[in-house]
């Protein structure tokens, strides 16, 4: 089964204000116990209204990494692992930071290929190719593969954080990842709209990740232009 879309939908704007917020939580620029700057001051800096970013705040409460505290203004808290799951993407502009988003090319559901390394209990998987932007820079190259037996991915339900696709949609959280560094060259079947372009050698990650089992539920590449993004690991 194949299916092919050309972009995936939005993140609503206080949701993509929650992600760069976080971000900067996994990245180690918002600490524990930080009190962020007035709501006002805030919106002006983030270039939206006071409404929005409120229902970002609220969103962030939600998830754990938030405390609203009448009176005295909003807090950092860390203490929810999981809320953090966005910043395991690891790619960030040369200058630091950078919303990801995300154009899919294809979702292909087919037999594993010999030459993937071993994950997973099923012989077939869902394949999603797509590029990665951070804000509006094109970055990088990236194929996922998720084992069948996560279930049924349905691609015009994709959106930009596969990882909470898999939680709304799916029903399970990914709780780890185990990267691999080094370079490669760019696959074949890389869009001419790319930005380097088939046989370029190029920045390269192989992620293993898990969900609540032994053996990990994806396997994922991407293939990453250096001259446009970094990959960084930060001990927080």
């Amino acid at each position: 089964m194949t299916q092919t879309i050309h972009a995936t939908p939005a993140l609503p704007l206080y949701v993509q204000i929650a992600e760069l917020l976080i971000r900067d939580i996994a990245a180690g620029r918002l600490i524990d116990g930080e009190r962020l700057p007035p709501e006002r001051a805030l919106a002006l800096t983030l270039g939206t209204s006071v409404t929005t970013l409120r229902k970002s705040l609220a969103h962030m409460a939600d998830l754990g990494v938030l405390e609203r505290r009448h009176g005295s203004g909003n807090y950092i808290k860390v203490t929810n692992t999981r809320a953090l799951i966005y910043g395991m993407f690891r790619l960030e502009l040369p200058q630091g930071g950078g919303l990801p988003r995300a154009k899919i090319l294809s979702v292909n559901t087919i037999d594993k290929p010999d030459d993937l390394p071993e994950f997973g209990p099923h012989q077939m998987a869902t394949r999603i190719r797509r590029q990665r932007y951070l804000d509006d820079t094109l970055v990088a190259l990236e194929e996922i593969w998720l084992d069948q037996s996560a279930g049924t991915v349905q691609s015009e339900d994709l959106i930009d954080s596969l990882y909470a696709y898999y939680r709304v949609h799916l029903g399970f959280w990914i709780t780890r990842a185990q990267d691999r560094v080094g370079v490669a060259t760019l696959p074949d079947w890389c869009p001419q709209d790319h930005c380097q372009v088939p046989g370029d050698i190029t920045g390269y990650v192989e992620r293993f990740s898990w969900a609540n089992a032994p053996r990990p539920i994806e396997f994922s590449r991407t293939w990453f232009d250096p001259s446009r993004a970094l990959y960084t690991q930060r001990l927080i």
